[in-house]
């Protein structure tokens, strides 16, 4: 008898071709040569690009389940922050290897001279215990500390536009576009977790209400 596939092993899968399309096409376009004038300046790009839209694409998961109860977002979010690792990891890669052969002393003259490149490293030390604590078994072992620890996501996101500021040379409206989305998912987190707390003062004072 053939199994069937739940619709959510179905969508899992979709978006997981989906999150690993940006990284095929970049593939392609280094196969032929199609990356323009300056291929690893576009390739810095486009992975620190996509690194942030993960990183702000796992952090919508939480305020889309605000708004929306009943919308099964949860359970991706895991692999959606997974991606945002994957794809800071090739763009530390290209920095290093393409852009600096792995030079060492080229790398230590662009972290002393470069915020963006400081900036960018503090992200990734951040995201290296995020990923590794992601499982259900580090999530039990390590109790109330795992909240705490992956509140750090947070500073994560906000470094990371820092992180692309810094990067521009010229024209930064596409970052700050970012950071305005950014606080747009941070007034959704003030605004729910306020009314929960209202909400919480009001069965309290009705439970009081009701003993006297």
């Amino acid at each position: 008898m053939t199994r069937k596939i739940c619709p959510t092993f179905k969508f899992k899968y979709a978006l997981f071709i989906c999150a690993l399309l940006p990284f095929l096409l970049m593939v392609a376009d280094i196969i032929t040569d199609d990356l323009g004038a300056n291929p690893v300046e576009e390739l810095l790009d486009r992975s620190g690009v996509w690194a942030l839209r993960f990183l702000l694409i796992t952090l919508s998961v939480s305020p889309a389940r605000m708004l929306f109860r009943k919308l099964p977002v949860m359970k991706y979010r895991r692999m959606l922050g997974l991606f945002t690792f994957f794809y800071s990891t090739v763009h530390l890669l290209v920095f290093l290897v393409f852009d600096h052969s792995l030079n060492g002393a080229y790398i230590l003259e662009a972290i002393v001279r470069s915020p963006a490149v400081d900036i960018g490293l503090m992200v990734y030390l951040i995201l290296i215990p995020l990923t590794v604590t992601s499982t259900n078994q580090m999530m039990r072992l390590m109790g109330k500390r795992w909240a705490k620890l992956h509140n750090l996501v947070h500073t994560a996101a906000l470094l990371s536009i820092m992180h692309f500021v810094f990067s521009e040379k010229v024209d930064i409206s596409i970052p700050l576009l970012y950071g305005a989305f950014l606080l747009f998912l941070q007034i959704i987190r003030i605004i729910y977790n306020k009314r929960k707390q209202n909400a919480l003062l009001k069965r309290l004072n009705l439970q009081h209400d009701n003993e006297i």
